[in-house]
């Protein structure tokens, strides 16, 4: 194999890597699912919280099943948390695991927002 074969061959290589990051380069590291990320995780969740307040109406209970989306919004963002945790036990595993009580209480509260017009017994005493 030649000279000239050889760095063909290496530039073709690099060409397709460089591909790849420029496919990459228009996306913000916080969209990318790839990634584990904090932030996207409780931007998620919290914003379901406020989405899920807004459209329940509270404290005038309407019955709207938008209120799926919130709730599963809000699972994606658990999910994104839980996949923070390290193996190994230390402040960042403490701080992430009461991240993720707090998306755990969110989503008990948008479930709670939506069943509540459902459930005549606790909303018409």
């Amino acid at each position: 194999m030649s000279r000239e074969t050889e760095l063909v061959i290496y530039d073709a290589a690099e060409h397709l890597r460089w591909g790849e990051r420029a496919l990459r380069a228009g996306v913000p590291p916080f969209f990318d699912p790839r990634r584990r990320s904090l932030v996207r995780g409780n931007v998620l969740v919290f914003g379901s919280i406020g989405l899920g307040y807004y459209w329940s109406g509270l404290p005038e209970a309407r019955a709207t099943l938008l209120l799926v989306i919130p709730l599963l919004l809000a699972m994606m963002g658990t999910a994104d948390t839980i996949r923070c945790l390290q193996k190994r036990w230390n402040c960042y595993h403490a701080g992430v695991l009461l991240l993720i009580y707090a998306d755990l209480m969110a989503v008990v509260m948008l479930g709670f927002l939506l069943t509540y017009p459902f459930v005549l017994w606790i909303s018409h005493p």
